[in-house]
């Protein structure tokens, strides 16, 4: 720390070398990733498209899953584009404010993912175990309160991580990823990088580890209340073992992310990177798919919007 001070080296610049470690065949992974990420964009555009403008989706359940979709197709586009330039053009500079602003957006819209699901097991909560008062509990005036404050957390506790990291002085330029991932950028900086750590440990449990803890808890209630009632609960069963898959899959990936950073000298370096990566992008691809399939209404509603479509171009195409 105190070479770099008096040799001056703080870096405000950064260079993207995820990857590096493929040399020529780099330029590659600009199929595989394009490809992802047309399929993130397609997917959760058709599911948001065909949610608002279906009025008989525009019930609780369905706007959240089409708010969802929202944030699985801003969270790759903060990143993707940037990273497929990178490996067609070599374009991997990038400033401390650029980092700093792509890390925000990617970390908050990926707060976002379990806390969507949150509202989602709450919806079956009140569907299934007070039905009586659902349409009520579920009135933007009374659901309000389980919105505000999950926003403010995510938003507050991203960023005090964010301006915990951009307050640090960095001996290094190069960021051993692709994106401004949080412990990327923190460990190239100068000294103890033990307060970053904690936040972000922090941070992990007060989003994702608690919308988990909150999740279970409003599933463990939903599974007695069928168990013990008369009532047939298959089609709430159902739409509730959809969330469990979705959720299940974006604990798996983030686990495996998380685990490769504290495993790092075990694994090489690309492969780190790619499960991080994967952990932004892998769901945005997936969960639009399985809401798509696994939810009745939805899958209808695009099936008669493709027919509708095939229809037109069908009518549209020229006459041999």
């Amino acid at each position: 720390w105190l070479e770099a001070m008096e040799n001056g080296s703080f870096h405000t610049y950064f260079v993207l070398n995820g990857f590096d470690e493929l040399g020529v065949l780099r330029p590659l992974l600009f199929l595989p990733f394009s490809f992802a990420f047309l399929v993130s964009l397609l997917a959760n555009g058709l599911l948001v498209y065909v949610v608002f403008s279906q009025r008989s989706l525009h019930q609780p359940m369905s706007v959240l899953i089409a708010g969802m979709a929202v944030v699985e197709v801003c969270l790759p586009v903060f990143f993707v584009p940037n990273m497929l330039l990178s490996f067609l053009f070599g374009w991997r500079d990038i400033s401390l404010i650029g980092c700093l602003t792509q890390m925000h957006f990617i970390h908050t819209f990926g707060a976002f993912q379990t806390t969507f699901l949150v509202w989602m097991a709450l919806d079956r909560y009140f569907a299934i175990c007070r039905p009586l008062y659902y349409h009520q509990q579920m009135a933007l005036q009374s659901f309000i309160r389980f919105v505000v404050p999950l926003v403010l957390r995510n938003v507050v506790v991203i960023t005090l991580l964010v301006a915990l990291a951009g307050a640090r002085s960095f001996c290094s330029d190069v960021i051993h990823h692709c994106v401004c991932e949080h412990m990327a950028l923190v460990e190239l900086a100068c000294g103890s990088t033990a307060l970053n750590s904690l936040a972000g440990l922090m941070a992990i449990f007060l989003i994702p580890l608690l919308d988990f803890l909150i999740i279970s808890a409003s599933y463990i209630v939903i599974f007695s209340t069928v168990l013990s009632s008369a009532r047939s609960g298959g089609k709430a069963l159902h739409t509730c073992v959809t969330h469990i898959m979705v959720l299940s899959l974006s604990l798996t990936v983030a686990l495996v992310a998380f685990l490769s950073y504290r495993v790092r000298n075990s694994l090489p370096t690309a492969v780190r990177v790619f499960f991080s990566t994967m952990y932004l992008l892998f769901p945005s691809c997936v969960n639009p798919i399985i809401y798509g399939i696994r939810t009745t209404e939805i899958r209808q509603h695009i099936m008669k919007t493709q027919r509708f479509q095939m229809r037109i171009m069908s009518v549209a195409a020229p006459e041999t």
